[in-house]
């Protein structure tokens, strides 16, 4: 087929197999977790939801990206051309469909027994794979082949364009016909699932479930089928030979309803019959779907349905249903709606039993993955339906079968209290009142009605009649004799008096009343009285009424409270819960008085009293929670209000009166917020280093605090002023000791406010952004740390791979694109012209690009004054920074940190270098290299570094060594503490980093050549090599006498890999060479001779001067150093030595024969034997490799023989 129809590689998912459809099958092994919700668990891997079938239909993608794309197709048997079959041989391709499942179902008339099992399971297989496969042709065919017919005036049209152009009603009547010919799925006979296994542990199916299953395949694929041909089309398809039960032609959308309607139809009929034999007690756990296909074919359903009701073109789920579900408990007499055929002995049991199991299925997502916060289509009206049932006249009591419901208590909160009363109040009811409501309800209705009427025709003289008779009922003794449920009613009736007629005098009389109550009575009687009292002081705010009356009183109870529950002994749980359940009606309460006053009058400061810090003293953090969604709450409503009256004081004409007004509205608003400064910021400020405020929560507290300080300083308190909102960002984000979780999401929260941003831009605080950027820069660098407090518990993991907590990373990412819109953040960025992505994602990277920019910003900068500046601020932009890495550093640490730790100051010491090379940041670099790389436990050599540490150091090492010749040659004044301290890590970690066996190809990653090989810069390459060779002479070819150093033979290794990867010096020869021609002289090892030639070879060879290969001066001088102090004891190996030198260079060789003929005579008169023949010899023997100039020699030696 065309290769247009192949969809983008970006749309196919890794974990699926487009190679083979997708089809129902339950024989999986799903006991890793049936329910659980992973892939693969729930639904087969071959299913149609795991597969992404589903998706591809939502999305009009190609239906089976990678099938179907050759010339021909075999289908049932038969080689047909893909793209023309369907129009040429529609009708003849579903009568195969058709006589395939006539032999399956022969095939249910064949006995299984464990002989006939394999082949009977491999015929059905196949009969099922042929029609499961010709339906995806199907679909393939319309997404890819079909054309869309325009209607034009055309005398004559190709035969195959007219047969084209009839295809879709032609698939209307097929699958109109396929359907009528397999029938319901309840008609099917019994389905065996069971599996027969044979020793190989491989399920062998019985003909009945390929059928089922087949079925199954058949009824959810012309649904596919139907859809993907109304998308394809866009208009209605008509059929031609069928009509339906109306009379009306088949279309494909009435094709499409009526088959929904009848597969939901089957699954209720047997899910009916899984239901009649369960056991009450077992509704819960008992599932209606027999398999799992019949559990995703449900799941399908509800995707599809849902999806095309968006768009308008089906009903919802629930709607289609729940039509079928009525006709259950109704007699209807539309006699097109299918009745199940089997009733139910208990339809409304049935009833509440299928809707709780299939809104389960709401979970699974298009993949077929479970994701118990996924949001569920609401069901309520039905639901409602069903609730009116299950309570009948027949029914006392709300009565579910198999789901009894026992001792409900309906104690509402005091905002349901007062919108019950209100409803009651409303001038039209429900004609069915009496039906839902009790008769205390229909009787507070009528009163309404009654007073209301009253008040309105004969003035106040009915309601102080009507009054009367209601107060006199209510007395000392009355009052003490009222049950929870008369409190419950006694609070109706007044809030109701109240709504109708004289709000104050009810709330007065109310007051009374409760005088009378004793104060002894039980919990949860005192908490009806808390709600019934707060429901008067909502009343009071939503009238505007002032609250001082109600307010005093009750904020008195709540501040004994409050002393009782701090006071109360930890291990009395019951009196805590107690108290707390009175505490937490006041606490919401008074939020719901907030959130519903228009404004806010001195009353208001009544209800946040001292109760508040006695409360947040002795909360857990469960209760901490619940004080600071309050605090954050009324926080909001306070700006609000300030807000509103800031704008009606800037209006133009604003009249004297109204003004005065205003002014006092905001010093009223002004005093609340005090209260709220006294009694919450005092305790946040005190537990920014504690655990018991929720992380989170302390940052958006403090953050509103912060908002608020910026709307109305004056009210914050005096430790915080002149500039209280800087003095909070001191706390909360730039305080080096405060969580980086908490320092995250506040300053996130403060740079997120455009409007505070400008205001801190414009104050004159200088410092603002440098200290934004180093609380980033802090918060980057201990994202694995999780608590200050607890050092047992402060890494996010100990010793392996960790992974930031997803909320905080998220958090950081912010922070990270927030500081990089900062003014100066872009500035330096600009100056460098350093790219990073305008919405960073890794901050780590992103730090990574900031230590670049400001590295290039310095440099670029060309007067001695700015640059002087730019350090200034660099070294603000890092503060402490080595007490933020410090928790790394300790006894137990984190992997991740400590990678993290050294690779972000590697690079900030490489991209610094230049700055740090100023007598201002000297200092900083000598604590960074003395810190990382030359703490105590390096300096101990006989110690082993910890792993993890040895690896973030390997990894990193490279940058400190550039940055730190950089700073050594960037330097104008020498800095000899610097080169000490180079040399000393040169020293240390060649050592540590060198291989076990000396592998010359094993030295390609040492951190020491890695920083020689990475380098561009050419001085920087010298001046490191040349701490190097100084470090190799005097700590690795240290001899003691005749006793060599130890791992000679991969310090060799080493001196060979850093000749190959650089230019060799004459200078390093000079120093490295005599203690190369040691190891040749006095260690016997064959390793250590091995490299050693390999270095003396390689030496001699670049060590040649001009285009006559004369050796440099200062190896022919090495070499008579060393004859003069070797050649009269080891004269033999000097000579071999020598030879090997002379192969590579014989003039090297031929510049030493007067010194060697000079110590020949010498070891002779030295001994005092005359001539010694051996040694002559062996002299000779080198002589005769030199040339013509060694054969004179020879001539003249054996002359003076003569």
């Amino acid at each position: 087929m065309d290769a247009v129809f192949l969809t983008d590689s970006l749309e196919l998912e890794l974990e699926t197999e487009w190679c083979k459809p997708p089809c129902f099958s339950c024989a999986f092994d799903n006991r890793e977790g049936g329910g659980g919700g992973g892939k693969g668990k729930d639904f087969s891997g071959e299913s149609y939801l795991a597969n992404g079938s589903l998706k591809r239909l939502f999305l009009n993608l190609d239906p089976l990206p990678t099938n179907f794309e050759e010339d021909t197709v075999e289908i049932f048997g038969v080689q047909w051309v893909t793209e023309t079959a369907l129009v040429n041989s529609c009708r003849e391709l579903f009568h195969l469909c058709r006589q395939q499942l006539y032999k399956l179902e022969e095939l249910l008339h064949t006995s299984c027994d464990f002989g006939k099992i394999s082949s009977l399971h491999s015929t059905a297989g196949n009969i099922r794979q042929q029609c499961v496969t010709f339906l995806h042709y199907v679909k393939v065919f319309i997404f890819r082949c079909l054309k869309v017919q325009v209607a034009e005036d055309q005398v004559s049209v190709h035969p195959y364009e007219a047969s084209e152009a009839q295809l879709p009603s032609v698939l209307i009547d097929e699958l109109h016909g396929l359907l009528l010919y397999i029938g319901h799925l309840y008609e099917l006979p019994n389905i065996n699932l069971g599996a027969f296994v044979n020793q190989n542990h491989i399920k062998k199916f019985p003909p009945s479930w390929h059928l089922l299953h087949l079925h199954l395949d058949i009824h959810w694929q012309i649904l596919e089928i139907l859809h993907l041909l109304g998308e394809k089309l866009k208009q209605v398809v008509y059929g031609h030979q069928f009509v339906n039960l109306a009379g009306d032609t088949l279309t494909n959308v009435s094709l499409f309803e009526e088959h929904c309607e009848n597969l939901l139809y089957d699954l209720i009929s047997l899910s009916l019959k899984r239901y009649d034999k369960v056991r009450p007690s077992e509704a819960l756990t008992s599932h209606p779907c027999p398999c799992a296909c019949i559990k995703e074919l449900w799941v399908l359903l509800i995707h599809l349905l849902d999806h095309r009701c968006k768009w308008s073109l089906s009903e919802s789920f629930w709607n289609c249903l729940n039509k079928l579900l009525k006709t259950l408990c109704e007699k209807s007499n539309d006699q097109r709606r299918p009745v199940p055929v089997i009733q139910s002995r208990d339809p409304l049991g049935f009833s509440w039993w299928i809707i709780t199991h299939v809104a389960s299925f709401y979970q699974f997502d298009r993949h077929g993955i479970a994701d118990k916060m996924r949001e569920m289509k609401s069901n309520w009206n039905f639901i409602e339906e069903l609730l009116k049932q299950s309570i009948t006249a027949q029914n006392s009591s709300f009565s579910v079968s198999w789901l009894p419901l026992k001792g409900i208590v309906s104690i509402k909160s005091p905002l349901a209290m007062l919108e019950m009363v209100k409803t009651c109040c409303q001038d039209k009811q429900d004609h069915d009142l009496y039906k839902s409501s009790s008769s205390y309800t229909i009787f507070l209705c009528i009163l309404a009605k009654v007073v209301k009427k009253a008040m309105k025709s004969s003035g106040p003289h009915t309601w102080k009649q009507v009054k009367g008779r209601i107060y006199s009922k209510f007395h000392r003794k009355r009052m003490e004799e009222l049950t929870e449920v008369g409190l419950q009613n006694f609070f109706n009736l007044f809030l109701l008096l109240a709504v109708v007629a004289e709000t104050e005098d009810v709330a007065s009389r109310v007051l009374d009343l409760m005088n009378f109550l004793k104060p002894a009575c039980v919990t949860s009687q005192r908490a009806l009285i808390w709600k019934g009292q707060m429901a008067f002081l909502l009343m009071y705010a939503q009238k505007n009424l002032d609250i001082a009356v109600l307010a005093k009183k009750f904020a008195c109870e709540f501040q004994e409270k409050a002393k009782e529950f701090l006071v109360s002994k930890n291990d009395d749980m019951v009196q805590r819960h107690n108290l707390w359940m009175l505490l937490s009606i006041y606490i919401d309460g008074v939020q719901e008085v907030f959130e519903t006053s228009s404004c806010l009058y001195p009353s208001h400061e009544n209800l946040l009293n001292d109760g508040f810090t006695m409360l947040l003293r002795a909360c857990r953090e469960s209760e901490v929670r619940t004080l600071l969604n309050f605090l954050q709450a009324v926080l909001a409503r306070i700006r609000s209000i300030h807000q509103q009256l800031c704008q009606e004081l800037q209006r133009e004409n604003v009249d004297l009166i109204i003004q005065t007004s205003l002014s006092a509205k905001e010093r009223h608003l002004a005093a609340v917020a005090s209260v709220l400064w006294k009694h919450f910021f005092s305790f946040l400020k005190s537990q920014r280093m504690s655990q018991i405020v929720p992380l989170s929560q302390l940052a958006d507290a403090a953050a509103d605090f912060t908002l608020l300080a910026a709307d109305i300083p004056s009210t914050a308190p005096s430790d915080l002023q002149p500039q209280p909102v800087i003095s909070i960002i001191q706390l909360f984000g730039w305080d080096d000791i405060i969580c980086p979780q908490v320092v995250t999401r506040y300053l996130n929260h403060v740079l997120q406010n455009s409007t505070l941003c400008e205001a801190l831009f414009h104050s004159g605080y200088v410092p603002f952004q440098a200290l934004t950027v180093r609380s980033w820069i802090r918060c980057v660098l201990q994202m694995y740390i999780r608590n200050f407090s607890k050092p047992g518990d402060m890494f996010i993991d100990i010793n392996s791979e960790q992974t930031v907590e997803k909320a905080y990373m998220e958090q950081l990412t912010e922070l990270t694109r927030l500081s990089f819109k900062l003014p100066e953040v872009k500035s330096i960025f600009s100056n460098s012209q350093v790219e990073y992505l305008p919405v960073p994602e890794d901050p780590k990277r992103a730090l990574v690009q900031f230590f670049e920019a400001v590295g290039i910003t310095y440099r670029n900068l060309q007067t001695l004054s700015d640059k002087s500046a730019m350090v200034t601020k660099s070294l603000e932009y890092l503060g402490e920074i080595l007490k933020y890495i410090k928790p790394y550093l300790g006894k137990k640490t984190s992997s991740a940190g400590l990678h993290l730790t050294y690779e972000m100051m590697g690079f900030l010491v490489k991209s610094w270098a230049q700055i740090f090379a100023t007598s201002k940041a000297q200092k900083l670099l000598f604590r960074i290299i003395d810190c990382l790389l030359l703490p105590h436990v390096v300096l101990q050599q006989e110690k082993e570094l910890p792993a993890p540490m040895l690896t973030a150091i390997q990894k990193s090492l490279p940058m400190y060594l550039q940055g730190m010749c950089i700073v050594c040659y960037q330097s104008q004044n020498p800095i000899a503490y610097l080169n000490h301290l180079l040399g000393n890590v040169i020293e240390q970690y060649i050592g540590r980093f060198l291989p076990a066996s000396p592998n010359v190809s094993g030295l390609g990653q040492h951190p020491v050549l890695l920083a020689l090989r990475n380098s561009a810069n050419v001085p920087l390459v010298s001046s490191l090599k040349k701490h190097i060779v100084q470090i190799l002479r005097k700590s690795y070819f240290d001899f003691k006498g005749s006793v060599p150093p130890p791992r000679l033979a991969s310090v060799l290794a080493f001196i060979l890999q850093l000749f190959k990867e650089t230019r060799v010096e004459v200078c390093e020869v000079e120093l490295l060479l005599p203690g190369v021609l040691k190891c040749l002289l006095l260690v016997n090892e064959p390793q250590v001779k091995r490299l050693a030639t390999e270095n003396l070879q390689y030496m001699v060879k670049t060590c040649q001067v001009g285009s006559d290969r004369e050796p440099a001066t200062q190896l022919t001088s090495v070499f008579r150093q060393f004859i003069q102090e070797y050649g009269m004891t080891y004269s033999y190996q000097v000579y071999g030595i020598l030879e090997t030198a002379a192969a590579v260079n014989q003039k090297v060789v031929i510049h030493l024969i007067p010194a060697l003929t000079q110590s020949l005579k010498d070891s002779e008169l030295k001994w005092g034997l005359g001539r010694n023949s051996a040694q002559r010899e062996a002299y000779s023997k080198l002589l005769s490799l030199l040339g013509q100039v060694g054969q004179d020699e020879k001539q003249t030696l054996e002359s003076e023989n003569t």
